[in-house]
């Protein structure tokens, strides 16, 4: 039985390949829908559908666990998943999410109580950062802003343009010690974003996170981690394959990486 990652695209490949460098010896499996990408301009509703059909697939190609990389498929379907679907269809299996773990990582960071959220348009509505961070700590002030150029950049060869668009972004959330990276693509800008907010801001990147939240529980859940094949395999699977989409994943997993083109 595999871990599976699921993604509205390829930047969950930055994820996975820090899951892989920390914990290589389980069996990945990474699904990006690459021909509906982006989720983060989509209604609630159809970001739940189309991520429902991703971890549907997964199960069916034996994956024991899913991480749902996407910031907007956790914002707008994990709870719903977690609490309706699994348990009726795949009561044994289980499905996470990276939000909750940046979440963590944001109260831990900030001194002044000012945290920053950089996140696609859908994850901003949904306030769902806003809901997780107030759980741990009610009085931390909280700024969302919505970045939805960057994916596009990302998965189209547009890094270069990204400076410029990054410091509009980061402009309102001037003030904040700390700023979370609430999309699984802006990892590939970290640099160029913590090079602009300076040393005094923490920036909490996913991919530097998730692998120790995922190591610590399967710890805590040895009966799974137990199911789970230990064959070091890595397969890459898309919903449309282009030549951008080949160069990047290149970019993000290094080793020239296979991906396949499936059909949901």
């Amino acid at each position: 039985m595999k871990i599976g990652i699921f993604d509205s695209g390829l930047g969950g490949l930055i994820i996975t390949h820090s899951l892989i460098q920390a914990l290589p010896q389980y069996d990945y499996l990474y699904f990006g829908d690459t021909a509906r990408v982006p989720y983060g301009n989509r209604s609630q509703q159809t970001v739940y559908e189309f991520t429902k059909q991703g971890i549907e697939y997964l199960f069916e190609q034996d994956c024991e666990l899913i991480i749902v990389a996407c910031n907007t498929a956790s914002a707008d379907a994990l709870r719903r998943l977690q609490q309706s679907y699994l348990p009726e269809h795949y009561p044994n299996r289980r499905i996470l999410g990276v939000l909750i773990p940046a979440a963590e990582a944001a109260v831990a960071a900030t001194t002044n109580q000012r945290v920053g959220v950089l996140a696609t348009t859908s994850t901003i509505m949904s306030k769902a950062f806003e809901r997780e961070i107030h759980k741990l700590d009610p009085d931390i002030d909280i700024m969302g802003q919505p970045a939805p150029l960057l994916v596009p950049l990302i998965e189209n060869g547009g890094e270069q343009w990204a400076p410029p668009i990054i410091k509009s972004y980061l402009e309102p959330l001037a003030g904040c010690d700390t700023i979370i990276l609430g999309c699984t693509h802006y990892p590939y800008f970290k640099d160029i974003i913590r090079d602009q907010v300076g040393e005094g801001v923490a920036v909490i990147s996913q991919d530097e996170i998730v692998p120790a939240k995922l190591a610590d529980y399967l710890k805590r859940h040895s009966e799974l981690e137990q199911r789970l094949s230990q064959n070091r395999t890595r397969r890459y699977q898309v919903t449309d394959l282009t030549d951008d989409a080949v160069r990047l994943a290149d970019e993000l997993v290094g080793d020239d990486p296979e991906l396949t083109q499936i059909t949901l």
